[in-house]
């Protein structure tokens, strides 16, 4: 009868508008939650078959639950360092827990950036899921994989230790008087040996001493401190664009170099130009037209005269260190350091951590060096709007979402990653409240449907009294 399908037609607007104030309330509860999609139920008719000609049956309304999770939400700046945000398609990628995670350890995805370290160093959102990337290799770079998430692993940034690095390159900027008297010494000087200027430095008693001494700090493979020194003595009135030159290590005894002048590293005239520029080609500090360079061999490995070696209580790696001297002149003026850089750091601590458009993470330590950590990669789905929700403000994959694909950010078209940055939640409360109360409307009015057929079913058993 047409009346019972009116009440079954009202019923289903009495469920279908409370599926609708449901995904309303949750937007509305929700507006101030990280990168939350809102939700949206729409209604569609329900057609059953009119068999009785003349006769209208009722079907009613059924609630259909949208997801909107393909919509940006606006980026807003954040003071974290550690908070991140998508800039276009994709997701993060994050695991229920952190250290041993394995192929069965479920994965899940989520735009909510809002990372921190935990206690044990691992980068977790508020909804303590752990953020998944790809390690940084030996050589700094990432074994990167469209499909197998095995390769990443839950982001550490604090079981890193120490960092330190070696010097590797020395810059000095010098000026060498050439008006300079010559030092009546200068005639006893020899290369090596008692008369050299190293063991003047080994023994002021002995040796000769130089005219003008350049000391430049090293850092040993271990992060310790060394001193490196360039003494120079002007040689005779017969090369007036000449200077000795020897490079020594203070103490002597922190190298060894295979019996020769103890701390000696190397030595050899510098030349200058008419122009008061260095002349590196004939210069024979370091071999006729020999690049600037220092090396040491391992501690364990004892050099020889002319290679020498860190000393064996020291324990330390080899290391080989080039100079840049093309910025020492000789002026008439007085002999003068201007400027000395290198770029060994000594042992350092973290103290901060952060993250590129890339999604590079990297640990910054007190000594100015920085560390590669991971790097974060971003799922893309073929329909992100057919995820399954699941608590936590994260989706789990299905089949109308299709299968995912990771991307390094920026790549592929999926999403930069916005550091420091999270992205706001998709609700208009506007919008939200309006719905609300037309929603309300809705539901009052289906609720009349069956008010008005059961007046009208009462009149018709009254038609038997």
């Amino acid at each position: 009868m047409s009346i019972n399908s009116a009440l079954r037609a009202g019923v289903s607007g009495l469920v279908a508008n409370s599926s609708a104030l449901a995904a309303i309330s949750d937007n509305i509860a929700n507006v101030n939650t990280t990168a939350y999609k809102r939700n949206q139920v729409n209604f569609a008719n329900v057609v059953t078959s009119q068999a009785v000609k003349g006769q209208y049956s009722a079907g009613g309304v059924q609630g259909i639950t949208r997801q909107f999770v393909s919509q940006q939400g606006l980026i807003q700046a954040s003071g974290s360092s550690t908070d991140l945000a998508i800039s276009g398609d994709g997701f993060f990628i994050v695991a229920d827990k952190g250290a041993g995670l394995t192929a069965s350890d479920a994965r899940k995805f989520t735009r909510q950036g809002s990372f921190s370290v935990d206690a044990d160093g691992y980068l977790v959102n508020d909804s303590k899921l752990y953020l998944q990337g790809w390690p940084a290799l030996a050589d700094g770079t990432f074994d990167v994989s469209p499909s197998d998430l095995t390769k990443m692993n839950s982001i550490n940034v604090k079981n890193l230790g120490a960092a330190v690095a070696p010097t590797q390159n020395i810059g000095v900027s010098a000026n060498l008087n050439k008006v300079g008297v010559v030092s009546a010494q200068e005639a006893a000087y020899t290369t090596t040996g008692a008369n050299s200027m190293a063991a003047y430095a080994n023994n002021p008693a002995g040796g000769t001493k130089p005219d003008f001494v350049i000391e430049m700090n090293v850092i040993d493979s271990a992060g310790g401190s060394r001193k490196v020194a360039m003494a120079f003595l002007k040689d005779d009135a017969m090369a007036p664009n000449q200077w000795h030159a020897e490079i020594y290590a203070v103490p002597a005894t922190d190298v060894d170099n295979g019996g020769g002048t103890p701390g000696q590293l190397a030595n050899g005239n510098v030349n200058f130009n008419a122009d008061g520029t260095i002349n590196l080609t004939t210069s024979t500090l370091f071999g006729m037209g020999g690049t600037p360079r220092v090396t040491l061999a391992a501690s364990t490995a004892v050099g020889t005269a002319m290679a020498p070696a860190w000393s064996d209580a020291s324990g330390l790696a080899a290391q080989t260190i080039d100079l840049d001297l093309s910025k020492i002149t000789q002026y008439a003026s007085t002999s003068t350091v201007n400027a000395i850089s290198q770029d060994g750091a000594g042992v350092g601590n973290i103290v901060a951590i952060e993250v590129d458009e890339q999604g590079v993470v990297s640990a910054i330590y007190d000594n100015s060096q920085i560390r590669t950590v991971a790097k974060v990669g971003v799922a893309t789905f073929p329909n992100s709007d057919g995820l399954a929700a699941v608590s936590g403000n994260a989706y789990r994959p299905t089949l109308a979402a299709g299968e995912f694909t990771v991307k390094e950010a920026g790549v592929g078209g999926a999403g930069k990653i916005s550091p420091s940055s999270l992205e706001a939640s998709t609700v208009d409360l506007s919008a939200e409240f309006t719905g609300l109360i037309q929603t309300q409307k809705a539901y009052s009015a289906s609720s009349k449907i069956i008010t008005t057929a059961d007046q009208m079913l009462e009149e018709l058993i009254n038609i038997k009294r």
